[in-house]
């Protein structure tokens, strides 16, 4: 395979276990991922890996929905990754499926799991068990233009009922500033994503006591009500939107309040990426708001490492792969949108980087941050299916919140 050899200058800290511990892998392992930037950063250093495990590693790239793909048809046939990329939404079918092993036993306990973001870590949990490491994800944060609420002698708003008001009062269009910037475009990760928090706050829960679909209870509805009546207040293009178009109408300075994912916190105090880097705070989403948590990571498969020895390889690369060096590394190379641990938001470098306000919101956050989606293998269809009708609604082209959840209903049972 080709190698990428590291550059001399390395990180003067090593990894805990390469002093003592001998290589564990026979062979080199095949990895399948998705673009990122710290991934290609980590090739960078594949003979560091080497000189650990004793093999080195090859990383197959392809763009999400064709990654899910792939992953989805090579596991449950031939097997042959030893490493998968999974996320939130193909967790459950993964582990279920048993296409991948939790990390028990497996993750070495030098690489300190425990410290990665609380939210990911629940995340990245299904029945009681870790399966993957975070490279990257989140929970919510709730972020404002300090200057604009300050002009108002508006304070940054702990409950829902403060925040709407607040959005309210600094709307004003004729001087380009909208009082919010949420989403709208159809999707599980979208429109759906913005609009879990909302669903969760009301007591809405997917399943009832019965063990019935609850799609279309009382919470759901007025969830959507809710969400519905803030785009009024939503900058243009958000309306058929997604991540990109909220988070670009904020940080170009025409917001005045969102709650977004997590990552939009080091990029709203990036200048290359900003024109609101002096004047941006950040804070946990209010009361009684959840965070929407996301991750995605490294798991280890299953076919492809029958036994224990193999697994223990594969472990060994998804901790190494994640660590608190290789985070470091990243925040050295400004790529704040693959952070995962808490003592990464806790160090001085980051608060150098990206102040103290946000490294506090961080590690806050995090204690916020709930699985919101159904934790389920059928989600995304569902999720997906859900989309479609909320962007009507929004958009909109039908107007019956209840019939709009009716027919979510009915077609969850038709799964």
């Amino acid at each position: 395979m080709k190698r990428t050899f590291a550059s001399a200058s390395i990180l003067a800290v090593l990894f805990s276990t390469a002093a003592w511990a001998e290589p564990i892998c026979n062979n080199d392992l095949r990895i399948l991922a998705q673009p990122r930037d710290g991934l290609t950063l980590l090739e960078e250093y594949v003979d560091e890996f080497e000189e650990l495990s004793g093999a080195g590693f090859e990383i197959d790239y392809l763009n999400e929905n064709d990654r899910r793909a792939k992953s989805q048809a090579d596991a449950s046939t031939v097997g042959s990754y030893d490493v998968y990329y999974v996320d939130e939404a193909n967790l459950p079918l993964f582990a279920s499926s048993g296409w991948i092993v939790p990390l028990d036993g497996y993750y070495p306990s030098e690489y300190d799991y425990e410290d990665f973001d609380a939210g990911m870590r629940t995340v990245a949990s299904y029945e009681g068990k870790q399966w993957f490491a975070p490279i990257q994800g989140g929970g919510d944060l709730l972020v404002w233009r300090t200057d604009l609420l300050e002009a108002a002698g508006i304070a940054p708003p702990t409950t829902w009922e403060e925040y709407t008001a607040a959005v309210a009062a600094l709307h004003d269009p004729s001087k380009g500033i909208y009082g919010v910037a949420l989403r709208g475009q159809r999707g599980s990760g979208a429109n759906v994503w913005r609009w879990l928090p909302l669903f969760a706050a009301n007591g809405g829960k997917w399943v009832d006591e019965s063990g019935a679909f609850a799609f279309n209870s009382e919470a759901a509805v007025k969830a959507t009500e809710e969400y519905l009546a803030l785009f009024k207040y939503s900058a243009p293009g958000t309306q058929t939107g997604s991540f990109d178009e909220s988070t670009g109408a904020f940080r170009s300075g025409k917001v005045a309040l969102i709650i977004e994912s997590a990552p939009l916190g080091a990029m709203s105090k990036d200048p290359s990426q900003s024109q609101v880097v002096d004047v941006v705070a950040f804070a946990p989403p209010p009361t009684p708001l959840p965070g929407s948590g996301y991750a995605h990571g490294f798991a280890i498969a299953s076919k492809a490492n029958p036994d224990d020895a193999e697994k223990a390889c594969a472990g060994l690369f998804v901790a190494w792969s994640t660590s608190k060096e290789q985070e470091a590394r990243r925040l050295a190379k400004g790529q704040p949108g693959e952070l995962t641990r808490k003592s990464t938001y806790e160090s001085p470098e980051y608060v150098a980087t990206f102040g103290e306000n946000l490294s506090v919101a961080m590690a806050a956050t995090g204690a916020k941050t709930e699985v919101l989606f159904w934790q389920d293998p059928r989600w995304q269809e569902l999720g997906n299916a859900w989309g479609i009708l909320l962007e009507e609604l929004i958009t909109g082209s039908r107007t019956d919140v209840k019939g709009a959840l009716n027919e979510l209903d009915t077609f969850a049972k038709s799964l």
